[in-house]
């Protein structure tokens, strides 16, 4: 006897639209009548703005994956760290809820974890950590954290650093990888020298073109030697000011898990170039090739290919600056406000690679108006940007806060994570956070 497959209904809106609605909620085109009852129903509540949304869109309460949501089926429980969503433990991976990011600098407590091995040993002396710049030098160094520190000048920044598959479980059809909400993205204030100086020191050959970084991260085969993840970058964002060889994190010592004690902090672009545990610097003649490069490894099609496809990645470029993206820090996904809440008053933080942000909008009603947010200037260049702002509600109900930012080249999130690529990077799509009030 054959058994009919069953779809669940966010497989039928990714596969059918249209044939959704009509299925879920008895409606095509506008939301009326017995399908707004059936929607609202859905919901838990009445939908004021019914009417704008738009056909074949799954309302957020259901469509938002947990990782989004603030609720996952595990949560990391680790001294030190606040109750980030637990992605997966081998290797450890966990993303910060949107709300723990309501602070202009992430505490260590709240900063995401993004790791490719395993977690070294703690070190009996930091200071003796050892760094080694070799390759395309004419002065090949292996220093220690300490004489680092006491060789060139130290600067603090605040910096972006986000994982490049931040938003991944936005794409549709799912990509492989770690399915991040909006959440694998942090703005800590970091304290080091600037590799570029420790780079002139070396004496950079006409031949140097890119990095190649190495930590003591133990791969997860068990196989000595192995690097767990050796990415690189060209050489003239080796040398940005902002790009740093890093030993505290607001003020203090970074933590085991996030690095320490010592790591490359490589603002606004994907944050597996800010090697962990850092031990080696290849200065190379020709771009690195070691794991995490080349293939889709951090990648993106120049072209579009179909979604769902299969792709060797020959045609891809690595991804570099990290696209326009925002967060809403105030509100929780899914939260429930009293009866007669007239208004929201909206705060979160917006960023853009190597770019600033230009705008923030918000709305309550589907996209079919927008309001203007005010966004304050970065700290430094390559730190996020803060952004409040008021939202008016007419009545109680299910409402969806839509949130986009624009960079300083006038590009705006899209309405859906655009140029899909097999393993999901750089998905920045709108995003829709449900409040029911009342």
């Amino acid at each position: 006897m054959s058994r009919k497959t069953e779809r669940s209904v966010q497989e039928l809106y990714r596969d059918d639209p249209e044939r959704a609605d009509a299925v879920a909620f008895g409606r095509r085109g506008a939301l009326k009548g017995a399908a707004l009852a059936a929607m609202g129903g859905a919901v838990g509540a009445a939908i004021p703005f019914g009417a704008n949304m738009p056909a074949g869109t799954l309302p957020a309460l259901f469509s938002r994956p947990a990782a989004a949501q603030g609720s996952a089926p595990a949560v990391l429980q680790m001294e030190g760290k606040g109750p980030l969503i637990l992605q997966g433990e081998r290797p450890l991976n966990a993303e910060t809820p949107e709300t723990l990011l309501d602070e202009p600098v992430t505490s260590a407590r709240n900063m995401f974890i993004r790791n490719n091995g395993g977690v070294p040993e703690v070190p009996a002396d930091p200071k003796a950590w050892k760094l080694t710049i070799d390759g395309e030098v004419n002065t090949p160094i292996e220093i220690t954290l300490g004489e680092l520190e006491q060789r060139f000048p130290v600067v603090t920044r605040q910096l972006q650093l986000e994982c490049g598959g931040n938003g991944r479980a936005f794409f549709s059809p799912q990509t492989r990888g770690n399915q991040w909400g909006n959440g694998a993205i942090s703005n800590g204030e970091w304290t080091g020298v600037r590799l570029r100086d420790v780079l002139q020191a070396a004496g950079l050959k006409p031949s140097a073109v890119a990095t190649g970084h190495y930590g003591a991260d133990p791969h997860l085969s068990g196989e000595p030697g192995r690097p767990s993840i050796a990415r690189g970058m060209r050489i003239s964002k080796a040398m940005e000011e902002d790009t740093l060889l890093a030993f505290r994190l607001n003020g203090a010592a970074i933590p085991l898990v996030n690095g320490a004690p010592l790591r490359l902090v490589t603002p606004g672009w994907p944050g597996s170039l800010s090697q962990k545990w850092l031990t080696r610097i290849w200065v190379r003649d020709k771009p690195h090739d070691g794991p995490g490069m080349g293939g889709t490894s951090y990648r993106v099609p120049v072209k579009p290919i179909v979604p769902g496809s299969s792709n060797n990645g020959a045609d891809f470029v690595d991804l570099e600056s990290m696209p326009v993206r925002s967060i809403l820090s105030s509100h929780a996904h899914g939260a429930r406000l009293a009866a007669g809440t007239r208004s929201l008053d909206l705060r979160g933080a917006a960023w853009a690679g190597d770019l600033t942000v230009r705008a923030v909008h918000a709305s309550v009603d589907f996209g079919a108006t927008w309001t203007e947010m005010q966004v304050a200037a970065p700290a430094n260049a390559h730190a996020w940007q803060r952004w409040t702002g008021r939202v008016e509600l007419p009545s109680d109900g299910y409402y969806e806060v839509w949130y986009r930012a624009t960079d300083s080249n006038g590009r705006m999130q899209p309405h859906l994570p655009a140029n899909w690529n097999p393993q999901g990077y750089g998905g920045n799509g709108i995003s829709r956070a449900a409040i029911l009030v009342g």
